[in-house]
């Protein structure tokens, strides 16, 4: 039976991770700014708080626990319309690219795509589905940020911001975070 080799992941190395994204985002290094952060619960949470304390911006959660969540995941259709810019007339919803927020939704891994790809599922089937505009907000309005990107993953959009790159196809390692060290 073969062991994955796990890769540890320190503190200080987890905040400079951290720290690259956000220095992708400052307003000199980018034109494009969040209104809001959203933390996945669990392991995008510390990230996502850094960020918001970093860039100065306000920050919600969202609970997208794929594997560890008896529940199922945290459906949030506010995010939804406000990523698509979503506005009611008379009988009907439309979407109104000037009300559009930009959001940035952080992880601590894309390492399947899974989570991602659930976001924009669920946020899409959520709020018009079937409107082509949402194929201007994906990348555009919302974007992601993973502290740890799997090249391997299977996401459809490719993550904007990344602390770090790993390719799991070529070197299959379990990413242990600082705060997870206890739990072992």
């Amino acid at each position: 039976m073969n062991k994955i080799k796990k890769r540890y992941i320190n503190d200080s190395e987890f905040k400079n991770m951290v720290h690259t994204i956000g220095r992708m985002l400052t307003p000199l290094s980018s034109p494009w700014q969040p209104d809001f952060i959203v933390g996945i619960t669990r392991g995008g949470l510390y990230p996502a708080l850094l960020l918001s304390h970093y860039l100065d911006v306000p920050m919600h959660s969202l609970n997208v626990s794929l594997r560890d969540n008896d529940f199922g995941p945290e459906s949030n259709l506010w995010m939804a319309e406000d990523a698509f810019g979503y506005h009611r007339t008379d009988d009907f919803g439309c979407s109104n690219p000037h009300l559009r927020k930009n959001i940035l939704v952080v992880d601590d891994i894309n390492d399947t795509g899974a989570t991602f790809n659930w976001i924009m599922q669920d946020w899409q089937s959520g709020c018009l589905p079937n409107d082509p505009a949402w194929n201007d907000v994906w990348g555009n309005n919302v974007r992601f940020a993973a502290v740890v990107d799997n090249q391997a993953s299977e996401c459809k959009l490719k993550m904007n911001y990344r602390g770090i790159t790993i390719d799991k196809s070529m070197k299959d390692e379990w990413i242990v975070f600082p705060w997870e060290k206890d739990s072992e």
